[in-house]
């Protein structure tokens, strides 16, 4: 038996989809090349954007003639997007070829799902979950290791969809960490540990005791090894002076950090809920490039926000300049159904979305141009 692994999304899909392997391979299955020799596919999800669930429902309907030509084929939706119930409803009742449709809560009990499809039993659905520590992982990705610190997040700003599919923010023990960081670094393979959390930055809070992100990556770089140190993503809101003081001191973490700021303007900064102001924002910037002065920063910005005007996206686009990123992603806004800004007035149409995604673009490599030519 052979089994095929479609992820979308983040890191932390990669790092789920890991897991999904695993437990394959627990029961049996061995790798595919392509789908069409699989016995079992696996589509892990992301809701982020609009355009992930589109690529979605094309590459499932794709599947109905495979499954025709192999009744026995098994077919599994999971993830971000089908713990949202309108999705999940969709899915099954468009794609009624598809046997298992489940949520992020309910991946970790993937093997009883297949187990139950070959048996012709109902199994029930979870609305909340817990972080499974037993499930190991058939890490893919060379001579990095991802590590997951939590799980979901508690921020809800207004364009997004995580706190919906992901939970509230749970921290994995910091013992379980460092155990789980020493076995990888055991193995002898891997030279770059990244840590995953939808805010690393919230780590520990809700532990009792609390435990800070600033200790956890401190207590990591005292573990023995030659390995580098990175991890994703920051909010800007909860990156403390003791962080930055952490990243500049220890000499296992890179010097890099992913610190999305979504706009540079204070109003849509206000709009989507992101607890900073542009001038916070240029201070983190101020005190990291203090600290570490040849730090590479990168960043997310998201534009065409509900009623974001041309000189609101022109303060974009003077931050951007301003402090001169190493890279940025950009994104047209996506409206997601259940959250707060796909209910505001004003939407942006497409076609402006795009154009200023292009000048974005094209600022960016302006700027690496003329880092490349000093």
């Amino acid at each position: 038996m052979k089994y095929f692994i479609v992820t979308y999304g983040c890191q932390m899909n990669v790092h789920e989809s890991e897991k999904l392997a695993s437990i394959c391979e627990k029961m049996g299955y061995e790798l595919a090349e392509k789908r069409e020799d699989a016995d079992l596919i696996v589509f892990n999800t992301c809701a982020i954007r609009e355009g992930a669930e589109e690529r979605v429902f094309g590459n499932v309907g794709a599947l109905k003639k495979l499954k025709k030509k192999k009744p026995s084929l098994i077919i599994a939706v999971c993830g971000c997007s089908t713990q949202k119930e309108s999705t999940a409803n969709y899915i099954m009742n468009t794609f009624p070829f598809v046997d298992i449709v489940i949520g992020t809560f309910n991946m970790p009990n993937f093997e009883a799902y297949v187990n139950a499809v070959k048996t012709g039993r109902q199994m029930e659905l979870l609305k909340e979950g817990e972080i499974d520590e037993q499930i190991p992982y058939k890490r893919t990705s060379g001579d990095n290791a991802w590590v997951n610190i939590m799980q979901g997040c508690n921020n809800f700003c207004t364009y997004c969809i995580v706190p919906y599919v992901k939970g509230r923010e749970k921290s994995r023990s910091e013992e379980n960490i460092l155990k789980e960081i020493r076995e990888v670094l055991a193995e002898g393979k891997y030279k770059k540990i990244t840590l995953l959390g939808q805010n690393v930055n919230s780590y520990g809070k809700d532990l009792v005791p609390s435990v800070s992100f600033a200790k956890l990556l401190k207590d990591i770089c005292q573990i023995e090894g030659n390995f580098g140190l990175t991890f994703m993503t920051s909010h800007p809101k909860d990156l403390t002076d003791d962080v930055i003081d952490v990243i500049a001191k220890e000499d296992k973490i890179l010097k890099e950090i992913h610190l999305p700021a979504q706009s540079g303007n204070n109003r849509i900064l206000k709009l989507m809920n992101r607890k900073y102001t542009r001038e916070k924002y240029l201070d983190i910037i101020y005190k990291i490039r203090t600290a570490m002065p040849n730090a590479r920063i990168t960043s997310d910005f998201i534009v065409g926000f509900p009623t974001e005007t041309e000189k609101e996206f022109e303060d974009t686009k003077s931050l951007i300049e301003e402090v001169g990123f190493d890279g940025i992603f950009a994104f047209m806004y996506s409206p997601r159904e259940g959250t707060v800004a796909s209910q505001m007035e004003g939407q942006v149409d497409d076609l402006v979305k795009k154009r200023r995604v292009n000048e974005l673009l094209t600022l960016e490599k302006k700027i690496q141009k003329n880092k490349k030519n000093n």
